[in-house]
């Protein structure tokens, strides 16, 4: 951080060793996620006991430290999620600017009926989101519910996400330790994801590389989803099968902010709300957006 001082720093972490850093280099950071999966049961379930109420202290420790970037709550989704319930309850602790969730497909054998919690579960919990969101809105709050504000920016901006939303292998890149530069962090063992070496490559001849493709380039949602995620878009750890039914729960989402896009607009026009605070993010900041 001392020797490039201008560049923009992110961090994810769980926070369980945030002291080992001196308070001035946290207060340089812009964003710092902290992973941390809903309410302390859901979140100690997977991560070991007692880690619910280390976050949480290390957010504060954070704040107290005079960090005044974006703190962000990450939350990995599984089958004992409940969405609206974890969501909420990590935006009314009021320690956190926003909350961001990953779906853990594709490369999780964990589940048991997946399906099955997505209709149970994840797209009644989803819509009760959109309504509270919308609720809020209607007050002039703005949740920082970052799949809804991140898709609702791009609707009613009129733009397309980035594809992927993530940036990776065009606007965003990983360097090993040994110079490879990788197009997405997590294919570190993956032959497509490796796009040259730092010593001997350009940036420009390394971007572009590899990307989004069908059925996804064909898909009149993608200038909503971007595709959603470069590594399972390639390897499709699910198959084919497994592949269409995690697109098809994107599509349910993208489905329900459409249809309060048209409200949105209004209290945009009215000025209930600013267009400031859907133009989430304001930079790569490594929330992808789309679960």
């Amino acid at each position: 951080m001392d020797e490039i001082p201008r560049a923009r720093f992110v961090i994810q972490t769980n926070g369980t060793l945030v002291r080992r850093l001196e308070p001035e280099y946290w207060r340089r950071f812009e964003t710092v996620l902290l992973s941390i999966d809903g309410r302390q049961e859901v979140t100690d379930h997977y991560r070991g006991s007692g880690v619910y109420r280390r976050v949480l202290e290390a957010a504060r420790w954070l704040r107290l430290n005079g960090f005044r970037g974006d703190l962000v709550a990450r939350m990995t989704v599984t089958e004992i999620t409940d969405i609206y319930l974890d969501v909420k309850h990590l935006l009314e602790l009021g320690l956190f600017d926003h909350v961001h969730w990953q779906l853990d497909v594709v490369w999780s054998n964990r589940w048991r009926d997946f399906d099955g919690w997505c209709e149970r579960s994840y797209l009644p919990g989803l819509k009760r989101l959109i309504n509270l969101w919308l609720d809020e809105a209607e007050r002039g709050i703005v949740l920082g519910i970052v799949p809804i504000i991140g898709v609702l920016g791009a609707m009613v901006k009129g733009e397309r996400l980035d594809c992927p939303p993530c940036g990776a292998g065009k606007t965003s890149l990983a360097i090993s330790t040994d110079g490879t530069i990788l197009a997405c962090p997590i294919a570190v063992d993956a032959r497509w994801a490796r796009l040259g070496n730092i010593i001997e490559d350009s940036r420009l001849k390394v971007v572009g590389k590899v990307g989004i493709g069908e059925p996804c380039l064909s898909c009149t949602y993608l200038k909503y989803c971007g595709g959603r995620c470069l590594y399972s878009h390639i390897e499709r750890l699910w198959g084919e099968d497994g592949f269409r039914r995690v697109c098809r729960v994107t599509i349910k989402l993208i489905e329900g902010l459409l249809e309060i896009k048209g409200r949105v607009i209004e209290l945009l026009r009215g000025g209930t709300i600013s267009l400031k605070e859907l133009s989430y993010p304001p930079f790569n900041n490594t929330t992808e957006i789309i679960p």
